[in-house]
């Protein structure tokens, strides 16, 4: 059944977690530097799924034969006897595509698997902001939206990501219901929606990674819309779904506009 009022929450960093509401809801997870932006990659070429571990040991657990990727990081840095790192670029068609790549990351990971009540849960990044708000909307559920963050706390990319996503939600479904930290984060997904560059600036991690040596890393992170495909969560793992616009109207007519902070986010 499709909501007559689409509620939309945002949890701005991992702190905000568990008061934030999943059950019966659509999640979309946020980290842009770098998980869910590998993740999108990692679908785009084809793999046969991604699952995401707590740590190191948990994804070595996972391990299944040849056909199984270990993929992640620690501090920024892959990690040692790992398949990949975290890098998107790493994750190409001849590498991933048919086999499942475990992964597990300093961030990222966690909130795919804190989403895990959610009725529905998908990952969105800059690279797919579009196709994922696409995907929340053909839910038809309210939706939350957890920001990985940066060990532990507020991270400037994965707000902004929020709140273009919220924007495109609330073109989306009539007189969305949007809470504080949704607001909060609309206001930074529209200043910084058209000078996305300046990110690699402002935020301190991505400051970190090109310390690393990643700026290219950084830059690949830092575009918007350049990929259809939302991993979406099934049966322990994200897929990759390609939410067509043509559906969304079908859920829900565009209309824009929203409304203001949510009472009972």
């Amino acid at each position: 059944m499709v909501v007559q009022v689409m509620r939309v929450s945002v949890a701005l960093s991992p702190a905000e977690f568990p008061e934030t509401p999943l059950s019966g809801r659509a999640a979309l997870v946020v980290d842009v530097l770098r998980a869910t932006t590998a993740a999108v990659a990692a679908c785009e070429a084809g793999c046969r799924r991604l699952v995401p571990a707590p740590d190191a040991a948990a994804a070595l657990a996972l391990r299944d034969g040849p056909d199984t990727l270990l993929a992640g990081e620690q501090g920024g840095e892959a990690i040692a006897g790992f398949h990949l790192g975290n890098s998107p670029a790493e994750f190409t068609r001849a590498r991933v595509a048919g086999r499942t790549v475990v992964l597990t990351t300093t961030n990222g990971t966690a909130a795919m698997l804190a989403a895990a009540g959610a009725a529905a849960v998908g990952l969105a990044a800059l690279t797919n902001v579009t196709a994922a708000a696409r995907w929340a909307l053909l839910q038809g559920r309210d939706v939350s939206i957890l920001c990985a963050g940066d060990n532990g706390a507020f991270s400037l990319e994965d707000a902004v990501c929020a709140g273009m996503l919220v924007a495109r939600l609330a073109d989306g479904a009539p007189g969305a219901a949007l809470s504080e930290g949704a607001m909060a984060a609309l206001g930074l997904g529209r200043y910084y929606a058209t000078r996305l560059g300046r990110i690699g600036e402002d935020s301190p991690w991505a400051r970190k990674l090109r310390r690393l040596g990643r700026a290219a890393d950084v830059a690949a992170c830092l575009r918007a819309d350049v990929s259809l495909v939302v991993p979406a969560l099934s049966a322990g793992g994200f897929v990759a779904h390609r939410p067509d616009a043509t559906e969304v109207s079908a859920v829900v007519p565009a209309r824009p506009g929203a409304r203001g902070a949510e009472s009972d986010a």
